[in-house]
């Protein structure tokens, strides 16, 4: 019998962190370098001959529109023909609430429930973890693209 699992995607940046969960708690975690388009469908494919996934889980924003639009038509694609609830959540979750990268000087910050972008003159380091132990309650069944963001400019 295989391994009931979540898998958490974050296409955000690069390295792309993929994390599987089992009952919560994280059990594997895989990292490419490799373009989202040409490694999603590999790993997901890989995922799915090795466990029974029971939930998709992204970062539905900020950050790359284009990483977003792939992991999101992918991950929605094999929702809909797997029969697998997608679930989202804002990368802040996995950054510890660290400004994200925008353009130039401007960074994606959170403050209280609310998404913006500021300037900051020094780049703070910023990365993407994933969590020990995955908490069901930051995540939504709203999983589109967060594109309400102010624009970038």
């Amino acid at each position: 019998m295989r391994k009931r699992v979540d898998v958490v995607f974050i296409t955000l940046s690069s390295p792309i962190l993929v994390g599987v969960y089992e009952e919560q708690k994280l059990i594997e975690t895989i990292e490419s370098s490799q373009k989202s388009s040409d490694v999603l469908p590999k790993i997901f494919q890989e995922l799915a001959e090795k466990y029974d996934i029971k939930a998709l889980f992204y970062t539905n924003g900020p950050g790359s529109f284009m990483a977003i639009k792939i992991a999101y038509i992918f991950l929605k694609s094999m929702s809909v023909l797997k029969n697998i609830p997608l679930f989202a959540t804002d990368a802040f979750y996995f950054n510890k609430n660290q400004p994200i990268k925008a353009i130039g000087k401007l960074f994606f910050v959170k403050v209280a429930s609310e998404i913006k972008t500021q300037k900051l003159e020094i780049a703070p380091e910023m990365y993407f973890t994933l969590p020990d132990v995955l908490e069901y309650s930051e995540f939504n069944a709203t999983a589109a693209p967060l594109y309400g963001i102010g624009a970038v400019g």
